[in-house]
C-alpha cells in the first residue's frame, strides 16, 4: 500500500486531464511530474522533478528506445529523400483507390508485424501515411488503425511481449505460494489465458468493423468529415508529432523508385528479427544440425528459447541503424546524394523525432513519479480484495485499465496487477483445477485491461509512437480513439460478467462480443450522424481524384 494514499493518484490524473483539456502534452506531463514531486518532498519539488526525468532517460531500456526512435527518424528521412515515399504512394494509389482498401491494407500489415508493437507502429504508420493522405483519410483514423492493431496483436502472438508475460505468470504463482510441481506449465497457462484477453482480440475485430463498414462516430466522425470535405487530414490548430514534408522539403530524387522504400524497410525488419534471435542466443549451426538430424522438436526449441530470451529493444536499435545505412548505400548507388548529404539527412531525421522523444521521456518521468508514490499498488490494493469469483474478472479488468490509463504503461500495469490478482484468484477459488482455470482468466484480463488503459491514455508510449509515425496530433489521436476503446471495453466487461455468472466458454462469448460491436457501431454512428447532421457512411465513400491534401494549414501535392 502506498504511503501517500489517494494523493498518489493526483499526478498522473492531473497530467491526463490537462493534456486532454489543453492539448499540450509536454506541458501537461511536466506539470504532472512536478505535482508528484511536491507531494513526495512536501516542498517545492523542482529538484526531484528533474531527478525523475533524468532517471527516466538513464534507464537502459528507455535510453535504447530513444536511440531507436531517433535512428528511425533518420531512416524515414532517408526514404523520403530517396524518393521512396512518393514511389510507394504512386504504386499504392493504383491499387488502393478507396479508403476501405487502404484501411484494410494497414490493418493486415499491422497483423503481419506481430513481433513487436514499436516496430509495428513505425513500419505501418510510415508505409501508409502518404497513401492515407492521398485518399483523404484523416491522420486520426490512420493512427487509430495502427495503434489498435499493434499492441493487441503483440500480446497474443509470438512477440517481444511473450517473455515478459510468461515471467509474470511465474511471479504470480510464486506470490500465491504454489510450487512449480503443482501447477501447469507456464506456456500452457499463457495459451489458456488468450481467449480471456478479450480486449486485445475484440480491438482487432473493431478496427476491421470500422474499416470495412466505413462507419464512424464520436470525434472520429468529425475528423473524417473534415478530412473528406476540406482535404485537411489534420485540424487547423493541430500539432502533428511528425511532419516530414514540412521539415525536410522536397526530396532530391528525380525518379521515384520502389526499391528506395521497400529495401530500407525490409532491412529494418530482417535485421531486427536477426538481431533479436542473436541476442537470444540462437545458434544457426545447432539449428541446422537438428534439422539435418530430423530433430524438428529440438530445432523448434532452439528458436523458441531464442525468441523468449531476445533483447528486442537492442534489436530495434540495430535494425533502425541498418535502415539508415541502407539509405546511405542507395543514395550512392542511384547517384541521388553523397555521404555528406546523407549525413545531413541523418541529423535532419533526428529533428523530426524531437517532439516524440520529449513526450516519451516525460511519459517515462511520470512512470518514475507513480513508482515513487506507489500509485499502482495503492489502486490495486484498494480495488482487488474480498470479492466473489463471479465479479473478480470484470473488476480486475477495470482496475488494470484504470492503472494503465493513469500510468501510461501496459507492461507496468501487468507487473503491478499479476502478483496481486493471481494469489487472490487462487485463494477465493480454493485452488486445484478450478484455481488454475481462474489464474488463467486473471492473466488474460490483466493483459486485456492493460491494453485498454494504454489505448485510452495520452501518456502511453505506444500512443505517442502511433501518433508520431502517422503524423497525427497526439491528443487528437487519443480523443478520437477513446470512443472506440471504451466501446470495446464495455462489451468486454459484459462478456466477463457473463462468464463469471454462467461459465459459458469464451469461444462462444467472443463471437457474441463481435456481433455486439457490429450493432453498437451501427447504432452509435446513426445517432451521432443525425446529431451532427453528417452521413456516417458517406464520408467513407471512394475518394479517388482528391486534388489537394491539406495537413493543417500546409498544402502539398
Amino acid at each position: 500500500m502506498s504511503d501517500f494514499g489517494a494523493l498518489s493518484v493526483v499526478p498522473p490524473l492531473l497530467a491526463i486531464v490537462l493534456a486532454i483539456l489543453t492539448r499540450k502534452a509536454v506541458l501537461s506531463l511536466f506539470l504532472g511530474i512536478w505535482a508528484g514531486a511536491v507531494i513526495y518532498t512536501g516542498g517545492l519539488g523542482i529538484v526531484q522533478t528533474f531527478e525523475w526525468i533524468v532517471d527516466a532517460i538513464a534507464d537502459d531500456f528507455h535510453a535504447t528506445i530513444i536511440v531507436f526512435t531517433l535512428l528511425l527518424g533518420s531512416g524515414v528521412a532517408m526514404v523520403w529523400n530517396l524518393g521512396g515515399t512518393y514511389a510507394v504512394r504512386n504504386w499504392a494509389l493504383t491499387r488502393l483507390d478507396t479508403p476501405r482498401k487502404a484501411g484494410l491494407a494497414a490493418w493486415i500489415l499491422g497483423l503481419a508485424m506481430f513481433f513487436d508493437d514499436y516496430a509495428n507502429t513505425a513500419i505501418v504508420g510510415s508505409a501508409m501515411k502518404d497513401v492515407s493522405d492521398s485518399l483523404r483519410i484523416s491522420r486520426e483514423k490512420l493512427s487509430y488503425i495502427v495503434d489498435s492493431t499493434a499492441a493487441p496483436v503483440a500480446t497474443i502472438g509470438i512477440s517481444s511481449w511473450v517473455a515478459f508475460q510468461l515471467s509474470l505468470i511465474v511471479d504470480g504463482y510464486e506470490a500465491a505460494g504454489v510450487d512449480a510441481a503443482d501447477r501447469p506449465s507456464t506456456f500452457e497457462v499463457f495459451l489458456s489465458a488468450i481467449p480471456f484477453n478479450m480486449y486485445a482480440i475484440l480491438a482487432i475485430v473493431m478496427v476491421a468493423i470500422i474499416v470495412v463498414w466505413g462507419r464512424d462516430y464520436g470525434e472520429m466522425l468529425t475528423a473524417e468529415h473534415r478530412s473528406w470535405t476540406t482535404g485537411k487530414v489534420t485540424r487547423d490548430d493541430a500539432v502533428p508529432m511528425q511532419d516530414v514534408a514540412a521539415e525536410l522539403g522536397e526530396p532530391p530524387a528525380s525518379t521515384p523508385r520502389l526499391i528506395n522504400f521497400f529495401a530500407p524497410v525490409a532491412v529494418l525488419i530482417v535485421m531486427t528479427l536477426a538481431t533479436a534471435l542473436w541476442t537470444g542466443g540462437f545458434s544457426v549451426g545447432a539449428f541446422v544440425a537438428d534439422l539435418i538430424a530430423g530433430d524438428v522438436e529440438g530445432a523448434g526449441g532452439l528458436l523458441w528459447d531464442a525468441t523468449l530470451d531476445a533483447a528486442y529493444e537492442t534489436a530495434l536499435m540495430i535494425g533502425s541503424f541498418a535502415m539508415v545505412a541502407t539509405g546511405f548505400l542507395l543514395g550512392k548507388v542511384y547517384d541521388i546524394f553523397g555521404v555528406g548529404e546523407a549525413t545531413a539527412y541523418t541529423i535532419d531525421g533526428f529533428g523530426i523525432m524531437i517532439t516524440a522523444v520529449s513526450i516519451l521521456v516525460l511519459a517515462w518521468g511520470i512512470g518514475e513519479t507513480i513508482g515513487a508514490l506507489g500509485t499502482g499498488d495503492y489502486v490495486a490494493a484498494i480495488a482487488v480484495g474480498a470479492v466473489s469469483v463471479e465479479l473478480l474478472p470484470a473488476l480486475v479488468f477495470l482496475v488494470a485499465g484504470f492503472i494503465a490509463f493513469s500510468t501510461g504503461t501496459s507492461w507496468g500495469t501487468m507487473g503491478i496487477m499479476t502478483p496481486i490478482a493471481i494469489p487472490v484468484a487462487w485463494q477465493i477459488s480454493g485452488g486445484g483445477a478450478e484455481g488454475h482455470t481462474l489464474v488463467a482468466v486473471m492473466v488474460g484480463v490483466i493483459f486485456s485491461g492493460a491494453i485498454l488503459g494504454d489505448h485510452s491514455s495520452p501518456i502511453s508510449d505506444t500512443s505517442v509512437l502511433s501518433a508520431t509515425f502517422t503524423g497525427a496530433d497526439l491528443i487528437d489521436h487519443v480523443r478520437t480513439q477513446l470512443y472506440y476503446a471504451v466501446t470495446v471495453g464495455v462489451v468486454v466487461v459484459l462478456l466477463l460478467l457473463a462468464w463469471g455468472f454462467t461459465g459459458v466458454t469464451p469461444f462462444v462469448l467472443l463471437p457474441i462480443g463481435a456481433l455486439a460491436l457490429v450493432g453498437l457501431v451501427y447504432l452509435l454512428s446513426e445517432v451521432d450522424g443525425r446529431r451532427k447532421r453528417i452521413d456516417p457512411v458517406s464520408v467513407n465513400e471512394p475518394r479517388e481524384g482528391a486534388e489537394t491534401i491539406v495537413a493543417g494549414s500546409e498544402k502539398g501535392e
